[in-house]
């Protein structure tokens, strides 16, 4: 595969950004050569900057449910960049995304859009402790929910201790009040409640993990937690910026029947710009500045474009059957594959769920905790460069998820799932 262009351009990239790109999973670290420069993206494919066209997985690490430049979409972002980029001011645009979402979403009454997944989780945390006037917060190992300082933390010794900083540059102060517990385990949350009840604002999870493998989590947990929360009068917090709009159109949530007290989203929302949101009830949400003493702020937040680009999206997942169809067709994707490694005997398994799906290096097709994770991605990164040379791009790091979207059709996914195969008959070869 030719792949001189991208290497020119990453070697000047080098000159202008730490590794050479604005997000680190980007850089090709985990897998093989420099990274693939994309020059566009149409449908289910992308095409490099060295002109590969690639059935692509990764799809922006989830926004374009809808594929690439999907007609709607496109012509919506045309439309309304006619009339500006920012305002910094209300337009209609945010009440007509905000009148799609909620109309829809039984778990909600208010939201406030911001400019990334990050931005509403931070966002979302501060909510959560002005609304109940505690600080402390449990997160789960394995659950990633952004770069914000509280959240960049790893757990520490024992099953109810606080976290410890897992980047540069965050104090231990500020995860002080920060509880790290394992993923699908009771005993651990129990542990955590008898000892800090009293102080907890929130407990923030992603119902359906999907930053660090795919580790799905048993229904009674995600129960348990809600029952638990209830019972201490603390907040629990959905973070479905990936899973939000994209196993169901109220995430998560619906998907399970389960109410969160506060809720986060991205991705999808942005129809491929950036966008982020929290919400919850009215009587929480009137806690948030101007209506209450919790502030938060964004010169962007709203942008019309982006807005116009949520519109168009949403409008097509709405529609009934869209998401049957999207798990439908993944899960003829996913067992066609796992079907050939079972026969062959490969040490191999796409987990999924929705329209979601992982790649693990194991016979499991449920994985759920960060520790059953094997750490040795070598296997991974000779898949990588295999699929690549077969024309499939999946995301650079073994612990990303990949995405199948409304355009994956049949006959690509027919297409994809025979490269995996053989894909994986080099690597176990």
């Amino acid at each position: 595969m030719k792949r001189s262009n991208s290497e020119k351009l990453y070697e000047k990239a080098l000159n202008y950004f730490p590794g050479g790109v604005n997000s680190p999973v980007r850089a090709f670290k985990a897998v093989e050569g420099a990274p693939l420069f994309i020059k566009k993206g149409k449908g289910p494919y992308i095409w490099d900057e060295d002109e590969n066209q690639f059935i692509d997985f990764c799809c922006s690490f989830g926004p374009h449910i809808l594929g690439h430049n999907y007609p709607d979409v496109h012509q919506n972002i045309v439309d309304n960049l006619e009339n500006g980029t920012s305002f910094g001011a209300p337009t209609k645009l945010e009440s007509d995304l905000a009148e799609i979402i909620i109309s829809r979403n039984p778990y909600i009454d208010k939201i406030r859009f911001v400019s990334s997944g990050t931005e509403a989780v931070m966002s979302g945390i501060r909510l959560a402790r002005g609304y109940t006037g505690k600080n402390k917060i449990i997160k789960f190992e394995g659950c990633y929910h952004g770069h914000a300082d509280s959240l960049l933390v790893n757990a520490g010794s024992g099953l109810a201790t606080f976290g410890e900083s897992s980047s540069a540059g965050v104090p231990e102060s500020v995860v002080k009040d920060t509880i790290v517990i394992p993923l699908n385990d009771v005993h651990a949350l129990e542990t955590a409640f008898e000892k800090y009840k009293d102080e907890i604002a929130c407990v923030i999870i992603e119902p359906i993990p999907a930053n660090n493998g795919l580790l799905l989590q048993e229904k009674s947990f995600l129960l348990k937690l809600r029952e638990i929360c209830t019972a201490n009068n603390v907040l629990l917090f959905f973070d479905e910026v990936i899973s939000g709009f994209r196993v169901a159109f109220s995430g998560a949530a619906e998907y399970y029947d389960i109410a969160p007290d506060i809720v986060s989203y991205g991705k999808i929302i942005g129809g491929g710009l950036p966008v982020g949101a929290y919400g919850a009830k009215k009587h929480i949400m009137q806690s948030v500045s101007p209506d209450g003493p919790v502030y938060q702020a964004g010169t962007l937040s709203g942008n019309p474009v982006a807005m116009a680009a949520g519109i168009a999206q949403l409008t097509v997942c709405s529609q009934p059957g869209f998401y049957e169809d999207q798990e439908e067709r993944t899960q003829t994707f996913v067992n066609s594959v796992n079907a050939h490694a079972k026969e062959k005997g490969y040490d191999f398994s796409l987990v999924t769920i929705g329209s979601i799906f992982w790649i693990a290096f194991s016979d499991k097709t449920t994985i759920r905790s960060a520790s059953q994770i094997d750490a040795d991605m070598t296997p991974f990164k000779k898949l990588h460069k295999a699929l690549l040379e077969r024309n499939v791009y999946v995301g650079p790091s073994g612990y990303e998820v990949g995405f199948v979207s409304y355009v994956h059709t049949k006959e690509v996914l027919e297409n994809a799932a025979q490269q995996f195969k053989n894909a994986l008959d080099e690597v176990f070869g």
